[in-house]
């Protein structure tokens, strides 16, 4: 995709410019987010050239802010297109309706959604600790039939939207939806409830982990944890996650042992999310 769009760009900027075009952007439905060159001429010209380029956005914006705070919304600011950063995007043979700048949204995490909904079985009660606008939850819900999961965010905004999303693809009655925080809520409605408990929001998911431990039913069950790691070229994100995670549970006196454990992505240089999907037993 950046070595397509380069080609297209190379007689409209300088090389200079050229060399400051990120790799990859973002497409949630008819909306393209990009970390846009510091010129906003510049800027300009690449927004209009993703919209000839890719026949079906509609609005191009620039992230001007990293996603930050309880509710993992960032700033966005317009480049070309219509103004409105409302989408209604598909995935999985679902429909999700999100507003990407009030709520969490990452379409590179389309491949985790469906590998974990591949691994929960039929009747299967899920805790999704960090839900935003629904994806996991529903998606899960759609794979495996008679599974209940509650599924949690904070965010009112998602909260909305994952009701809404909900009812779009007729799952009302396997996901129930939750507006809290995911700590509050297990501990006083949650407790041993979970066959599985997924925790999708790396910067919180160490502190949460005990949480996600008093979930699981007496018997044991999966929890799916997410993680930002610095590694260098000589490091081993996924190991260092490890570690991390071992030194907790072994704290909590955690019988457990670690099943796939993978990188997800790259989110910046030498920065990557992991996920350990660790099996936690009597």
């Amino acid at each position: 995709m950046r070595v397509r769009l380069k080609e297209k760009l190379t007689n409209q900027l300088p090389p200079d410019s050229l060399s400051c075009i990120y790799s990859a952007f973002d497409i949630v439905g008819d909306i393209a987010i990009i970390k846009a060159p510091n010129n906003p001429g510049d800027a300009e010209i690449v927004a209009k050239q993703i919209m000839q380029t890719h026949k079906k956005i509609r609005s191009v914006f620039s992230q001007t802010s990293p996603v930050e705070g309880n509710h993992r919304i960032r700033k966005l600011t317009l480049l070309a297109g219509e103004n409105t950063t409302l989408a209604k995007h598909k995935e999985a043979g679902c429909i999700f309706r999100v507003d990407v700048e009030k709520c969490y949204f990452s379409p590179r995490l389309s491949y985790e959604h469906l590998r974990v909904a591949h691994q929960v079985s039929t009747e299967e009660t899920v805790v999704n600790m960090f839900a935003g606008v629904g994806c996991f939850s529903v998606i899960i819900a759609k794979t495996s039939p008679k599974t209940k999961v509650y599924s949690i965010d904070i965010n009112p905004v998602a909260y909305q939207f994952m009701i809404e999303n909900i009812q779009i693809n007729g799952i009302k009655d396997s996901v129930y939806p939750m507006l809290g925080d995911s700590k509050e809520l297990v501990e006083n409605q949650l407790q041993a409830t979970a066959d599985r408990v997924l925790m999708p929001l790396p910067e919180r998911a160490l502190q949460y982990l005990p949480t996600a431990v008093s979930a699981l039913k007496k018997t044991g069950g999966w929890i799916h944890y997410y993680d930002f790691e610095h590694a260098t070229k000589q490091e081993n994100p996924v190991e260092k996650t490890h570690q991390k995670v071992a030194t907790k549970l072994d704290s909590l006196g955690v019988n457990y042992r670690i099943g796939c454990a993978r990188v997800v992505r790259n989110t910046g240089p030498n920065w990557y999310q992991t996920v350990l999907d660790v099996q936690v037993t009597p």
